[in-house]
């Protein structure tokens, strides 16, 4: 099996979760339910989006932390996280969003392994629509990307990390808007 930024590059974004979207699993979930945990202070986890869900790490973390008023989204993973959590989810896309928004208000957004992919000249479009439904964006990546603190109207409030066992870094940012 390839890894997954390889196959990223032979088939792009959209060609990887078209091939295997159903079936997707995010091998770094370890590292998601340590920072969802470690953050818990910092968010409201009333009512979440795990926006670009995958099969749902962030729903499954957060439901085991008691919290269970999450809907998932994602335009390619619906059936995976529908299979592993029991919801269903939403299929919103980058570019649904930035036309028409989010459909609810939440108390907090999780993208986790998802922004860094957004094309640069649509993340703040995609990031200010988002900020209309949340006052919390959560971003959990495997990158220093995307940096949204270089964005106007938007603070970097919070900021964690933790290992993968190849000794790299997840990375948990929490951010609201200033304007």
């Amino acid at each position: 099996m390839k890894p997954i930024r390889k196959e990223y590059e032979d088939l792009g974004v959209d060609g990887f979760y078209k091939k295997s979207g159903w079936h997707y699993t995010n091998p770094h979930e370890p590292q998601i339910i340590a920072l969802l945990e470690k953050s818990q202070s910092q968010l409201n986890y009333e009512k979440v989006l795990d926006f670009c869900c995958g099969s749902g790490e962030v729903t499954v973390a957060l439901n085991k932390m008691g919290f269970k008023n999450t809907t998932g989204s994602d335009p390619y993973t619906r059936q995976a996280f529908q299979k592993r959590t029991g919801k269903k989810a939403l299929s919103l896309s980058f570019e649904q969003v930035i036309r028409k928004g989010l459909p609810e208000k939440y108390t907090a957004v999780i993208a986790s392994f998802a922004l860094h992919l957004c094309p640069p000249e649509k993340l703040y479009p995609l990031v200010t629509q988002i900020f209309e439904s949340t006052n919390q964006l959560v971003v959990i990546t495997p990158h220093k990307r995307p940096q949204l603190e270089n964005l106007d109207g938007i603070n970097l409030i919070f900021t964690d990390e933790t290992p993968t066992p190849k000794g790299k870094q997840v990375r948990l940012k929490i951010y609201e808007r200033s304007y």
